[in-house]
């Protein structure tokens, strides 16, 4: 936990220092519209132990569209240097009646249940890009981004007296690799492209000394026009995605973790979006 407010104090740090200098533009950016769950599976336990593979989208209630947000403040420093601090909630509540049992971290949830399912993972994210070609219209930049999750996934039995509920939160820093092009059409159009990234297995790249694989990636296209001032709209097509595999060999601290130390994650989504951006100077 210190380590995670460490980063977040220095990225914070950097933010005001960079904001303090005389050629620095700032803006803010937002954005809404639909998310789709491409695929979504879940598991708690090893499934030698009979824990299954849940899947969200054809078990859980996640088959339909969910709305969706993201939220961006960012400042640009001499023309090249982008830093963004940037907040994608994201919380899914749905209603189901389980057809079959259900096992989730050794705890079995029956066939007929009445489940209230929580897949809460909303996250932080800090990003640095260098803009090494092109000018404010086209261009094409590279540069890292740290990423902190903030994840919390609940099953709710909600059926009488059974009484059952399963919960599994987690706090965790996630580096990555992160690039940005845009193309300037016309006097005010443009095309324009994100990506972030990152794939690592926690005893390489972490310096655990247990095998975990874990992997994000967020990438987008956009079309739009530019405004007087320097603002902006846009339509945005994402998808996104992220996997987490393996036995942690961590310390239980907290009474919100799950009961097993295994667990098996993996989720890929498409959003549609609207938004605009702002310059504030």
């Amino acid at each position: 936990m210190k380590k995670h407010l460490a980063v977040l104090a220095f990225a914070a740090a950097s933010a005001m220092a960079l904001a303090a200098q005389p050629a620095v533009e700032l803006y803010t950016q937002a954005e809404q519209g639909a998310l789709k769950l491409l695929s979504h599976t879940y598991r708690v336990g090893a499934s030698a132990d009979g824990n299954d593979d849940f899947n969200f989208v054809t078990q859980g209630g996640q088959e339909i569209l969910f709305f969706f947000e993201r939220y961006t403040f960012g400042a640009r420093v001499a023309k090249r240097h982008d830093i963004s601090f940037l907040y994608q909630p994201l919380e899914i509540v749905t209603n189901v009646k389980f057809k079959s049992a259900v096992q989730i971290d050794d705890t079995v949830f029956a066939a007929g249940s009445q489940m209230k399912l929580t897949y809460g993972f909303p996250f932080y994210r800090t990003t640095y890009r260098y803009r090494f070609l092109g000018n404010d219209t086209t261009y094409l930049s590279g540069g890292a981004a740290v990423q902190l999750r903030n994840a919390s996934i609940r099953f709710e039995n909600l059926s009488g007296a059974a009484n059952q509920l399963v919960v599994s939160q987690n706090l965790g820093i996630v580096p990555a690799l992160a690039v940005a092009g845009r193309l300037g059409i016309g006097a005010s159009g443009f095309l324009g492209f994100e990506a972030t990234g990152s794939y690592a297995s926690s005893a390489f790249f972490n310096g655990a000394d247990f095998e975990f694989e874990g992997s994000i990636v967020d990438a987008s296209l956009r079309g739009g026009v530019l405004l007087d001032g320097g603002s902006e709209i846009f339509l945005n097509g994402r998808f996104f995605g992220g996997s987490a595999r393996g036995v942690s060999g961590y310390p239980d601290l907290y009474w919100t973790e799950a009961e097993s130390n295994e667990t098996a994650n993996f989720i890929s989504a498409l959003s549609i979006t609207v938004g605009a951006t702002l310059k504030l100077r």
